[in-house]
């Protein structure tokens, strides 16, 4: 029985990008449930979407008037500002039979943690300056999503440039900050289309290049396994 919501890693080299954001979800139309942002009570508004049977969930179960602590996958769409798709709730006490009020639903990583697996592709640490590059798993057809590229706040020295890192986060406003990462050594680069890397840390963050929005359009990252046991308080998106 897990007792989380982000399941745990699986393979040393496994891409994901998955968080969690308190908050109360505030829809673009009242009747509409799929679009919409997500209040924090810090006076945060994150820009927000609803993707798989949390959207049932939150139609039969949660009172959306009240903070809920969000299961998230996080883009970065536009230049800093970050969005969400929202794919799970975690509330053990409201979902789980048998749970006590409060049980369970305060993660021991506290709120707004994130966790990111990826290919770090640029490195500024003169100005905290970080982009990641997220694989996506296949989709049942075969085909390979697009992987999308993540913009980020933190130091990381440029020798870590072209590695695998795993980066615990913690979002402060529109942005995610490193606290702590793990560098589990360099890639195999495909084709290396610029020989070697751009001086200055790598590829440039998306949103620094003429005419082009920060992120790719993709689908979702890696997916969190159902969990089994409080599994109710976090739906899988379909597929």
């Amino acid at each position: 029985m897990r007792q989380h919501p982000i399941p745990p890693v699986t393979e040393p080299n496994q891409y994901r990008a998955i968080g969690v954001v308190r908050g109360v979800y505030v829809p673009a139309e009242p009747e509409a449930l799929t679009r919409g942002l997500i209040r924090t009570a810090e006076g945060d508004e994150i820009e927000a979407v609803v993707l798989g049977r949390l959207l049932t969930l939150m139609r039969r179960h949660l009172d959306l008037s009240e903070p809920h602590l969000w299961v998230v996958y996080p883009r970065c769409r536009e230049q800093d500002r970050l969005h969400l798709q929202m794919v799970g709730v975690w509330e053990p006490s409201t979902l789980s039979a048998g749970e006590p009020e409060g049980a369970g639903d305060v993660l021991p990583e506290g709120d707004d943690y994130f966790s990111v697996r990826g290919e770090l592709i640029f490195t500024r640490p003169e100005t905290g300056d970080l982009v990641v590059k997220v694989r996506q798993q296949p989709r049942a057809d075969g085909t390979r999503p697009v992987p999308f590229k993540l913009q980020l706040r933190g130091t990381i020295p440029l020798e870590h440039l072209r590695h695998f890192v795993a980066l615990d986060l913690r979002r402060q406003g529109q942005q995610l900050v490193l606290e702590s990462l793990e560098v589990l050594g360099p890639l195999a680069q495909r084709g290396n289309r610029g020989g070697k890397g751009r001086r200055g840390g790598g590829e440039r963050p998306a949103g620094e290049r003429g005419g082009e929005r920060g992120g790719e359009r993709a689908g979702g990252p890696e997916r969190p396994r159902p969990v089994r046991g409080h599994g109710k308080a976090v739906s899988r998106p379909g597929r």
